[in-house]
């Protein structure tokens, strides 16, 4: 990674590009999966699950002895550790929770707003290179919270096997209909329904570029999905308060995601960018998955600018799905922060705590959607329905106003139906 000294803003744009996928190349073959799921169902899941993940298994629902194997061939320390991490996520989840709110907005007219439980919900984790047991618990607890009728969930089953893992943190949070289905034939499995599989109306999770791709496609055709998601993403905005081994440390972090991955750090500090290389090009040797977070490297940059009024400017532009703050002034510089995914502030605040169990939720907008996305809450598996009451006194009150308003829109029936109230 060379350093990239004071870069004019007009170059920006093209500096913070994100690596380039050809999906017009993976829709193509995405689209023919997801073709032969709506027309063939469990019979083309079968045939892609074999092809992709050496899959023979028929039976997609995984068993409820599977299930309570599962925390027999887990470690204490692991099952310790993924109970801590459920306990943090649900106290941070269970205060989005809305209370009703009446308001009457003039006498006799009474408004309020409802959170409503999306009744049926897929979630899909993925269980590739790096099975995410961590993405149950960030999806099936504000899944609970909320409410959701049925929740179930796709991961795939490489051989016919699950991470234990995976399955214990389901049942956790209660999710006992998974189905041993992996890839975009998992989305279209979910969004179409199958024999195995009940439809669902509203898709999570995060996948490789081929599930991106699908569920991309089905929100096209109007399937609900939770935000556009792409390959994880990291900046660090530090100065010569902090630590090169820990910023080099979060920028691997995220690197080691895969190889199409993205970290980015802007300084002031010349000598502190410096010190990372060295520490990158040093902690990047000791790393099981190197040969994936140096590809990820070749993707990143490290950016030097004049002021931190700069590098404000220029966090917002690339509006990072996660940010490490490590200033002087960390939290006078976040609060200026309008486009971010995730923040995270000083020097022992590492990214991956948020990724596990400080109880904020990892399933984020990466690509820049955080300048009009959030990350998945309570709120992302529930419809908002608005009410309203008025009383004969109330119409009185606001019926005029409405009779205007709707005979200079030039719609009759709309006055009409206040005026034969009030008449």
């Amino acid at each position: 990674m060379n350093i990239i000294k004071f870069p004019h803003k007009n170059t920006w744009k093209t500096l913070l590009e994100r690596p380039t996928i050809d999906f017009l190349e993976i829709e193509s073959r995405i689209k023919v999966i997801l073709t032969d799921i709506q027309k063939q169902g469990d019979e083309a899941a079968y045939r892609f699950n074999a092809q992709y993940d050496k899959n023979f298994d028929k039976n997609f629902l995984v068993s409820t002895q599977e299930i309570e194997l599962a925390p027999t061939l887990l470690s204490k320390e692991l099952k310790d550790a993924i109970l801590i991490a459920k306990n943090n996520i649900e106290k941070f989840h269970e205060i989005q929770k809305n209370e009703i709110q009446k308001v009457e907005t003039m006498p006799g007219v009474v408004c309020w707003r409802k959170s409503v439980a999306i009744q049926k919900v897929g979630l899909y984790i993925p269980g590739g290179t790096a099975p995410l047991f961590s993405t149950v618990l960030m999806l099936g607890i504000p899944a609970q919270i909320a409410g959701c009728e049925q929740v179930i969930m796709c991961t795939p089953a490489f051989e016919g096997k699950i991470h234990p893992a995976i399955l214990f943190a389901a049942n956790l949070v209660g999710i006992s209909k998974i189905f041993k289905i992996g890839g975009a034939q998992a989305i279209g499995a979910m969004a179409y329904g199958t024999a195995s599989v009940p439809k669902v109306y509203k898709i999570f999770g995060p996948g490789n570029q081929y599930v991106t791709a699908a569920k991309q496609l089905i929100a096209k055709e109007g399937f609900a999905i939770d935000m556009p998601a792409g390959p994880s993403e990291l900046a660090v905005w530090a100065d010569d308060t902090a630590i090169p081994s820990y910023v080099a440390a979060d920028l691997l972090s995220q690197a080691e995601h895969g190889a199409d991955s993205q970290v980015v750090l802007v300084s002031v500090s010349e000598k502190l960018l410096e010190n990372v290389q060295k520490e990158l090009n040093k902690q990047v040797l000791e790393l099981p998955r190197k040969e994936i977070a140096e590809k990820a490297l070749k993707n990143s940059k490290l950016i030097l600018v004049e002021t931190n009024e700069i590098a404000l400017s220029l966090m917002n532009e690339y509006a990072p799905e996660h940010l490490i703050i490590a200033l002087d002034k960390t939290e006078e510089w976040a609060g200026k922060i309008v486009n971010a995914g995730s923040i995270f502030m000083g020097n022992f605040t590492p990214e991956s705590a948020g990724d596990y169990a400080s109880g904020t939720n990892h399933t984020l907008p990466t690509n820049g959607f955080a300048r009009a996305y959030s990350g998945v809450s309570v709120d992302s598996f529930v419809k908002k329905i608005t009410f309203q009451q008025i009383s004969k006194e109330g119409l009185k009150n606001i019926g005029k106003t409405i009779e205007i308003m709707a005979e200079n829109e030039g719609l009759q029936a709309h006055k009409n139906a206040v005026s034969i109230r009030l008449k």
